[in-house]
């Protein structure tokens, strides 16, 4: 997707074939910083610190890991240690998992002295794939687009309401819940896009808005709880959001606060969609709320925030009382009857497990 005036993935290997480079999004919108990755440590801190984010990307992310510590050490021993040090960075995620069993099943299957070229060229394939499936997710979604357009009049946008980064910065490029909207503005088909700030690590003010402003597209930075607000007074024309980990009954679990705009979206009769990839479905889950661990992450992600100043200056500041206990749930479930449908690759199906197993039979067959 475009930044300035370069097109960008937000993970790349670079000159030379032995390391990969990232964009830092914990220092976005201020900041555009490159870093460079070189091996399972940095790949583990690059997931577990936020420096990458997003199913998708932590997916890649973890395949180019896999990569570095088998240059290292390509035995069953090591592939076993870095499967275990990157599952760690971050529990819920199934693309992680979903990663770093395909990586491991592979190289299990040849020589040692095989394995470290082999992964390299593993993850590049898990990147290129990716982004086709990202692609597909859009066009899919597309339709959804121009169905609600066709009921405006000459001229009036399609307002969409996305919560948290489902973006091309979630993912290797497109994004999920982006990519219908990308596809849709590219078509030139009048779209306007709610973007949530998405506490507690603003996600959607520092990275939703920065690349819809990047690409030109049109949006509007609002605060979490302002979507129930909009859809009341019939603002909103849809809802299209990420997700982290679906069951195989059609749960979503995505960021923080979905549940909140599921809700609002019901109460106020908004098509409430979540877009993602076969990857992220955790086919052995059937139960999201009671099945799916939820991390929580550090308490001075709420008590405090990261900004930049009048002056310039990007700077981090306390907003909550020093004694003040605090709690950090970073996703919560979205129930499948809450959710109008899933936005896959292979096409959009009811949040079910009929609607699932029509689009991926192979998978729904190996669940039952």
């Amino acid at each position: 997707m475009r930044v300035g005036d370069r097109d960008f993935r937000s993970i790349w290997p670079e000159p030379g074939g032995s390391t990969v480079g990232i964009i830092d999004q914990t220092r976005l919108p201020h900041e555009l910083k490159i870093v460079t990755l070189a091996s399972l440590d940095d790949a583990a801190t690059a997931i577990a610190d936020m420096w990458v984010r997003g199913a998708p990307l932590i997916g890649a992310t973890a395949a180019y890991g896999m990569a570095f510590a088998l240059r290292a050490d390509a035995s069953d021993a090591g592939l076993d240690h870095a499967y275990d040090v990157l599952h760690a960075a971050r529990p819920t995620a199934v693309n992680l998992r979903w990663a770093l069993d395909a990586v491991r099943r592979r190289m299990r299957e040849l020589p040692v002295s095989e394995r470290a070229d082999a992964a390299w060229a593993f993850a590049g394939k898990v990147c290129d794939e990716d982004v086709e499936t990202n692609r597909q997710i859009g066009l899919n979604g597309l339709a959804l687009i121009e169905a609600a357009a066709r009921g405006k009049r000459t001229g009036e946008p399609v307002n969409i309401l996305t919560h948290c980064n489902a973006g091309w910065l979630a993912t290797v490029d497109w994004g999920t819940a982006t990519s219908p909207i990308y596809q849709a503005f590219e078509k030139g088909i009048p779209v306007h896009v709610w973007v949530d700030e998405t506490r507690p690590r603003n996600q959607g003010a520092s990275l939703t808005a920065w690349e819809l402003a990047n690409h030109g597209v049109p949006h509007t930075l609002i605060v979490d709880n302002a979507g129930g607000h909009l859809m009341q007074h019939r603002k909103v024309d849809l809802c299209i959001v990420g997700s982290d980990r679906t069951t195989a009954l059609g749960d979503v679990c995505n960021k923080i606060g979905t549940y909140l705009k599921a809700l609002a979206a019901r109460d106020n009769g908004v098509p409430f969609y979540a877009a993602l990839p076969a990857s992220t479905i955790d086919w052995t889950a059937r139960n999201g709320v009671a099945e799916i661990p939820i991390e929580e992450r550090s308490g001075e992600e709420v008590s405090h925030i990261v900004g930049m100043n009048d002056a310039g200056v990007v700077e981090r500041v306390r907003i909550a009382p020093e004694a003040t206990k605090v709690s950090n749930f970073a996703f919560d479930v979205t129930p499948a009857r809450l959710v109008t449908g899933l936005i896959t690759e292979r096409g959009v199906c009811t949040a079910s497990e009929a609607g699932l197993a029509s689009l991926f039979p192979e998978f729904a067959r190996k669940s039952a």
